[in-house]
């Protein structure tokens, strides 16, 4: 009998089970707590500490951590369990959490959000780990659906929450905020996630690791470099990205050649996967724009306070954070989905042409409903 299969079926192990829920819930919605409450502190975090000039910084360094540790850690919880990932999760995020809150220069802002992004990113991919384990094939579907509810509730109430905290407490009392919040998930999560019965052997690709850690971020500090600090044509830009192509080439034979790769070179021959891919990939830049530029336009372009701006962007989290609902509902009815993707990704592309206009007056009703629309 499988782990998940014995935890949900015995009796004896429901309140286990409950408090294991428990931890799942209150995981989930610190992760999605935080995403949401970030992005609202972050324009008077860069104006507070004299960092603007970096600000894709912020963005860009936290997010190749991220998307790292998603792959890494994720990894690792199916060869010693999901309980010591999930802990070291939360303890890189608290001590990220500190490091950015006594932080006295944005430079160590971004090193202790980089941090904060290797212990973040992994949460939400292994609380639907853990609700794996804890129920059967059956059960999982319902669950999974239920992780709506903290995340729905954090899309509602972080952006005005964190525009709150900033104009009363600056913007180090959202990281200050946090620390208990993760600490109380780490509890929860010691004392109701189950441990992994016998360890799976895996093999971790660390050189494929690597090697896409250099090839992204030779990238990264290309583009964000290109136009600004040199010019394009520049021997530095050549010389970075021609690098990082050099990099992506020698990630994809050594993936290849890996007993378990961390990108399976085959799935780049499947058009759907390639297709899907690249559309998220594209339409991620346009939702990075919003969730991360539209609450930095408000604050200092347009002069309003981090509270309004978190109540301007709330329509946009929440609808992002609901509209998977009736989108399931539509999909599970109709088994057609492809008409769901065009419409999304049209209505998406002319509402940020539409924000591209956006000035310093352009009317803060009219630029709440074309965010929002940009989150349906």
């Amino acid at each position: 009998m499988s782990q998940a299969a014995s935890l949900s079926e015995q009796p004896k192990l429901k309140k286990s089970v409950a408090i294991g829920l428990w931890a799942v819930f209150i995981t989930y919605f610190v992760a999605n707590f935080f995403m949401n409450a970030l992005n609202i502190a972050r324009p008077r975090m860069a104006e507070d500490l004299n960092g603007m000039s970096l600000f894709s910084w912020s963005i860009s360094l936290p997010g190749l951590a991220s998307a790292v540790a998603t792959l890494v850690f994720g990894k690792l919880s199916d060869m010693y369990g999901r309980r010591p990932i999930l802990l070291v999760s939360l303890v890189l995020f608290a001590i990220g959490s500190v490091v950015t809150a006594i932080s006295p220069t944005f430079l160590l802002a971004i090193v202790g959000l980089t941090i904060i992004g290797f212990g973040q990113a992994a949460l939400a991919p292994l609380c639907f780990s853990v609700l794996g384990d804890l129920f059967a094939p059956a059960a999982r579907a319902r669950w999974s659906g239920l992780l709506a509810i903290p995340a729905g509730i954090s899309a509602l109430l972080a952006p005005t929450l964190a525009g709150l905290i900033t104009d009363t407490m600056n913007w180090n009392g959202l990281f200050w905020v946090m620390v208990p919040l993760v600490l109380i998930s780490g509890l929860m999560v010691a004392s109701g996630v189950p441990t992994l019965d016998g360890r799976t052997t895996h093999k971790i690709d660390f050189l494929g690791t690597i090697v896409l850690i250099v090839a992204a971020a030779t990238m990264i500090f290309a583009f964000s470099w290109a136009g600004g600090t040199y010019p394009w044509a520049s021997p530095q830009i050549i010389g970075l990205l021609a690098f990082s192509i050099i990099a992506w080439i020698a990630f994809l034979r050594i993936e290849a050649k890996a007993a378990e790769p961390m990108l399976d070179p085959q799935v780049l021959g499947n058009r759907t996967f390639l297709t899907a891919a690249l559309a998220g990939f594209m339409s991620f830049f346009g939702l990075l724009g919003v969730m991360a530029y539209y609450p930095l336009f408000v604050q200092n372009v347009q002069g309003y306070n981090a509270t309004i701006s978190g109540q301007a962007l709330t329509p946009f989290s929440v609808l992002m954070a609901f509209m998977g609902v009736p989108a399931g509902l539509l999909l599970a009815k109709t088994k057609k989905y492809k008409w769901m993707f065009v419409a999304g990704y049209a209505l998406l592309t002319v509402m940020l042409f539409v924000m591209w206009r956006f000035n310093k007056a352009t009317p803060l009703r009219m630029s709440i409903l074309v965010t929002a629309l940009a989150g349906l």
